[in-house]
């Protein structure tokens, strides 16, 4: 259902009814894991997906950062200049 490289690739599905009485699938809540990663200052421009083509050598992984931030909208991450943020090792 999902790419490889997706943080959603090996979640457990549940399968329910909605509201209107039609079968749906979703992907069961994923626990995010503490980790340790380098102390990084945001600066005018950063892009996550940058960030991530230089630590991890893939753009999409951005979402590594965005989970050891406990961030929900990824992109707030680097919305503001001097922020620090928590950019995992590999």
């Amino acid at each position: 259902m999902f790419l490889k490289n997706s943080r959603y690739y090996q979640l457990a599905t549940v399968t329910t009814t909605d509201a209107r009485g039609r079968e749906v699938q979703a992907v069961k809540l994923r626990r995010l894991p503490a980790v340790g990663g380098e102390d990084t200052v945001v600066r005018d421009h950063d892009q996550l997906d940058v960030m991530a083509q230089q630590r991890y050598n893939e753009p999409t992984q951005f979402w590594r950062i965005a989970d050891a931030n406990s961030e929900l909208e990824a992109n707030e991450l680097v919305r503001t200049t001097g922020r620090h943020i928590n950019v995992p090792e590999k």
